[in-house]
């Protein structure tokens, strides 16, 4: 997880717990703030995309290849 995302995430929290006010605007603020970081939290336990899949395997294509022809 990158330093920076990890930063902003918990600037993110120490302004959710200064707006523990009681009135309604603080309350909405806290409500956007802590479901920012639940999503933030969603989004660093996706498993990375293997990027090998997108790799093509010349001479694997060349040997299937020959076996179809």
């Amino acid at each position: 997880m990158l330093p920076t995302y990890i930063l902003a995430r918990d600037h993110l929290q120490r302004a959710a717990t200064i707006l523990r006010g009681t009135d309604i605007r603080s309350q909405e603020l806290r409500n956007i703030i802590e479901r920012t970081i639940v999503l933030m939290d969603d989004f660093s336990l996706e498993p990375p995309r293997d990027r090998s899949a997108d790799v093509l395997d010349l001479a694997a294509f060349r040997r299937e290849r020959g076996q179809l022809d």
